[in-house]
């Protein structure tokens, strides 16, 4: 490797157990990923975070995305890991393949195909998550080689793919946004790429002047700052999502709602205002020990909820709007991303402006997650 260059992470999905009890046999599954910054050279990382045994690869391929499940003549690539064509990827432990040449453009769509020759029932628990974005299963076989893969069926989740890295310029960095659904995207239309990241993304990659920096999208629908649910927590996550993220120089925080609005209704797990701040300060401390700045993002509102009725409460919304006083006045954060001011109603500052609501008062829509990505200051990066 050139040693005027470094691997940084320019797409990352988080890996979660799937919760739609998928299973394969003899299937080749492609994914699209869209990258942040490009370049000649890509590796791809591949998760087994929560698989009952081994995942076997049997063969892997990345080109540029075409339509649909076809990529472009002439972009196709063979995958290899230690110079492979095949892998093992062990229980709980996640792969990086071999360097790759292929000329990737800012904001380009790939296609990373699997072929898992074995069978993988929905017991071995598969590591993935939802897309908002249409991916790919084929009917049985091997079919990474193929231009236009056959399709037999879609799916809008992630399947194992968890990371494209880019081998970048040395001033090159990474920004982490780590959250739940409204990092992840949930409810926003699908193939539109309207994730704050994809906003923070476009706009990083059309300024004028400024450092490179890949933006890997770790959301994870339902994700709390203190307590498992859907996955890990904040906290138990936070150095395989971000710490270890390839070039990571910024991290990118809004987690809160979740353990506000306790959707298990457990007493031991009602959050406080106080208990959230201690979360977010040790991922803070964390960071810095590692040479990254963090910021925070302030919470959303909530009031009008419809996702999960009765989920706002007089006294959480107490503990949000403590919560988000703490973030804009703290001296512990090296940032703030103040998503509230940016969305909520300036008439009722418990909900979002209906423009910014995708209409079940949780979560924004696609006008209102760009709004999120448009109203972090790019200054915090430089």
């Amino acid at each position: 490797m050139n040693s005027n260059k470094l691997w940084v992470g320019t797409w990352a999905t988080a890996p979660a157990p799937s919760v739609a009890g998928h299973g394969f046999d003899n299937h080749t599954i492609r994914m699209t990923p869209r990258v942040s910054i490009g370049g000649d050279t890509i590796r791809i990382r591949i998760s087994n975070a929560y698989g009952a045994g081994n995942l076997a690869i049997g063969a892997a391929t990345v080109g540029i995305q075409d339509k649909s499940s076809a990529i472009i003549e002439d972009s196709g690539r063979k995958i290899t890991f230690a110079g492979s064509s095949s892998a093992i990827v062990a229980a709980g432990a996640f792969v990086i393949s071999d360097p790759v040449e292929l000329d990737v453009a800012p904001l380009a769509d790939l296609a990373v195909s699997l072929y898992l020759p074995g069978e993988i029932p929905p017991a071995f628990q598969i590591t993935g998550r939802y897309a908002r974005q249409t991916n790919y299963i084929s009917p049985p076989g091997d079919f990474s080689d193929a231009i236009e893969m056959p399709v037999g069926k879609i799916t809008d989740e992630w399947f194992f793919v968890s990371g494209v890295d880019v081998l970048a310029s040395e001033e090159t960095g990474g920004v982490v946004a780590l959250g739940d659904s409204l990092t992840d995207a949930n409810i926003s239309t699908h193939d539109t790429y309207s994730r704050w990241p994809d906003q923070l993304a476009r706009r990083l990659a059309a300024r004028q002047g400024g450092r490179p920096l890949g933006v890997m999208n770790q959301g994870l629908g339902g994700n709390r700052i203190l307590h498992d649910l859907r996955g890990d927590s904040g906290l138990r996550r936070f150095d395989r999502d971000v710490l270890a993220q390839p070039g990571a120089t910024h991290a990118v925080v809004m987690l809160g709602t979740n353990d506000l609005r306790n959707r298990i209704a457990k007493p031991e797990q009602e959050a406080t205002a106080d208990r959230m701040i201690a979360g977010i300060g040790q991922m803070a401390l964390r960071a810095r020990g590692h040479g990254l700045k963090f910021i925070a993002a302030t919470l959303t509102p909530f009031g009008n909820e419809t996702f999960l009725p009765g989920a706002w409460k007089p006294v959480r919304e107490e503990h949000r709007i403590a919560f988000n006083d703490w973030i804009r006045q703290s001296d512990v954060l090296d940032g703030v991303a103040d998503f509230d001011a940016a969305l909520r109603d300036p008439e009722r500052p418990t909900q979002m402006l209906p423009i910014y609501d995708c209409g079940d008062g949780l979560h924004p829509s696609d006008v209102g997650y760009c709004r999120m990505g448009d109203a972090i200051d790019l200054a915090l990066f430089d």
